[in-house]
């Protein structure tokens, strides 16, 4: 009982650790380094072989967030493999995969065991106790890092061959993997023991995975009970968890029997079972989306605790020994990715063009990488913190440069579609409305009477024709023969300060795509007739209008807030709000306080780099910011004068 208190205040300083670590880490994303760089750096820091914050016996008490960690790795890299997504590329993904597992193992382990003389943990080692370390590394440096894939893709809003073939290949890997980890580790854990490597050795691997196979169905059908449950979204991810960290409890508890009431020893490896049952839950069952609610909601909280604790466990010694070693390591794999991504495109046939750059998508590594380093860690304790501290080096390596090579790879084969340039503002505010109908000729005429050049855009040349001498006399309609980038050209897009769509919602967003890519025009609003494609729209910065909900929003806002209401919808007579840039540099740097602005005026708010800031008197201005203001109109026009420089 007098150790409950001092896991309880472990466990609270590991709390707090991580706290800082989440902070830290997103400082580091400002330096364009990886978020995991940071929780690693943090965990480094606090660790027993720097600042001693925290011990090694706390270390084995933290285990077990550890192999929570792991599940959750695990369980991840299993739902990254849905069938219906890779059909009809299995050709490609499957000669790139093959070629890339084959050249990895073989180059690392290769390299591993010519260094052996080189790693002081090695260099005391027998023949089968090199081979079985520089197997384990193989295995463990084959993996990818779909996350890090995955998250570049969304960033460069990537889409084409090459960006397919890439995910595919990255998702398939992990998977490949951990299988290809749980037989190396059989085959370690028999080389270490000097068990001969003979058919009855074969016959024991293949009970091994028959009861991986079968505690993974086990665990599918446990994780389908818990999905299916009515229950809190928090309970279901609690037991979620515990039952991938019960494999690891089952998964020790049977290499304990086994060793000491069989003849021999029985591994049955808790990444695999868990793996296994979340391919099934992802690809058997029709609990699929809930379970990837579920994960995704865990996975930012499991990546602090896990990084900073692989952090904390890192021996700087090692490190400091090791760089080199970890150095040749990294450019020995990223040689093995080239010959085998180059191998595998040629052979299914993929275009040169992709064939010559396809390596630079699979350099980055991090969670299968770093969780199967601390894994192997733990089944071998001979080999120490001093083997997953080379490894997680070379992970480092990978996790830093990969993603660079990734995105110059998408952006030179012109796949990324990424937003453009916003035009700097011309002194005149223009927007181009696309439909014309009642509230769109409604919000030109309300949009002219406040200074802005109205265009609306016009698919109908007799309307245009006609407009003269009729009641859209006033208005400015532009005919146009689509809605291509030709004919955004002929609106003038590119001097467009914002866009209202009100279009079916296949145009708007074929409309909305060409104004982020080409123009980066810098406000769209579009109106929304189906809601399943709102987050189509946000993905793309636009400013959605749903009729469905907008007039009961409106409705509650003149309820809760009367004169808010009013004052938002021009209501007020002689009164307004408006955002205004700051485009004048005489005013950049200086605080709102002393602004000196009309006293009929008040600052709301500003918006910085996509955040909005509660003002008062000591908010400093930036170039670029939008400051919401409310007002006279005869005070707002000078204070725009004033802004616009």
């Amino acid at each position: 009982m007098a150790q409950l208190p001092d896991f309880f205040y472990i466990l609270v300083a590991f709390g707090v650790i991580a706290l800082a670590a989440r902070q830290i880490g997103e400082f580091f994303t400002r330096l364009r380094l990886p978020l995991i760089t940071g929780y690693l750096f943090t965990g480094l820091l606090v660790g027993p072989f720097v600042l001693g914050f925290a011990s090694e016996e706390s270390l084995e008490q933290l285990r077990f967030i550890d192999e929570i960690s792991l599940a959750f790795i695990a369980f991840a890299a299993g739902r990254e493999l849905y069938l219906p997504e890779l059909r009809g590329r299995l050709s490609s993904i499957g000669w790139v995969t093959a070629g890339l597992v084959l050249t990895t193992l073989v180059f690392v382990t290769v390299a591993m065991l010519l260094l052996a003389d080189y790693i002081p943990f090695m260099r005391v080692m027998e023949g089968n106790g090199r081979f079985a370390v520089a197997l384990l590394a193989g295995s463990i440096l084959t993996a990818r890092s779909p996350s890090s894939a995955i998250a570049i893709v969304t960033e460069l809003r990537a889409r084409g061959p090459f960006t397919q073939m890439a995910l595919g290949v990255t998702v398939i890997m992990d998977f490949i993997v951990i299988m290809l980890f749980a037989l190396s580790t059989s085959i370690a854990d028999a080389l270490f023991a000097e068990v001969p490597l003979n058919i009855n050795f074969i016959f024991l691997l293949l009970i091994e995975l028959a009861l991986v196979c079968t505690l993974g169905f086990a665990l599918y059908w446990v994780l389908r009970w818990v999905l299916s449950r009515r229950f809190d979204a928090s309970l279901k991810i609690g037991l979620i968890l515990l039952a991938g960290y019960s494999t690891f409890l089952i998964s020790h508890w049977l290499r304990d029997y086994s060793h000491d009431n069989l003849p021999f020893e029985l591994l049955a490896e808790p990444l695999l079972i868990c793996m296994i049952a979340s391919f099934l839950v992802n690809n058997y069952s029709s609990l699929r989306a809930e379970y990837g609610r579920r994960l995704n909601d865990i996975a930012p909280y499991i990546y602090i605790a896990f990084f900073t604790l692989t952090g904390e466990s890192l021996e700087l010694g090692v490190l400091a020994d090791a760089w080199q070693i970890a150095l040749a390591l990294f450019l020995v794999r990223v040689v093995a990715v080239m010959l085998g991504s180059f191998t595998g495109g040629v052979l299914a046939g993929d275009p040169m063009r992709y064939n010559r750059v396809k390596w630079m998508a699979f350099i980055t590594q991090a969670g299968v990488a770093l969780g199967l380093a601390k894994e192997a860690a733990v089944e071998f304790p001979t080999l120490g913190s001093q083997f997953s501290t080379l490894i997680i080096a070379v992970v480092v390596l990978n996790e830093m440069i990969g993603p660079l090579f990734f995105k110059w790879a998408i952006n030179h084969l012109k796949e990324a579609h990424t937003r453009a340039k916003t035009p700097e503002f011309d002194g005149v505010r223009d927007v181009i409305i696309f439909g014309v109908e009642g509230p769109s000729l409604l919000l030109a005429r309300q949009l002219t009477r406040h200074n802005w050049d109205v265009k609306v855009a016009c698919l109908e040349p007799n309307l245009v024709e006609n407009a003269n001498g009729s009641d859209l006399s006033d208005l400015s309609l532009i005919a146009i023969e689509d809605y291509s980038l030709k004919s955004l050209h002929a609106l003038d897009a590119e001097r467009a300060d914002a866009a209202v769509l009100m279009l079916s919602d296949e145009e708007n967003y074929a409309i909305c795509e060409l104004l982020y890519e080409q123009f980066g025009t810098e406000t769209v609003v579009v109106r929304l007739n189906d809601r399943i494609n709102f987050h189509k729209f946000h993905a793309l910065g636009a400013l959605v209008i749903d009729p469905a909900t907008v007039m009961v929003g409106l409705l509650e806002q003149f309820v809760r807030s009367p004169s808010a209401a009013s004052l938002l919808l021009g209501m007020e007579e002689g009164q307004d709000v408006v955002d205004i840039e700051l485009r004048n540099p005489a005013l950049h740097g200086i605080a709102l306080r002393d602004l000196q602005l009309p006293l009929d005026t008040l600052v709301l708010s500003v918006h910085r780099n996509g955040n909005t800031i509660i003002s008062h008197g000591y908010t400093q201005l930036e170039m670029g910011d939008r400051v919401t203001i409310v007002g006279k109109n005869s005070s707002l026009e000078e204070v725009m004068r004033r802004m616009d420089g």
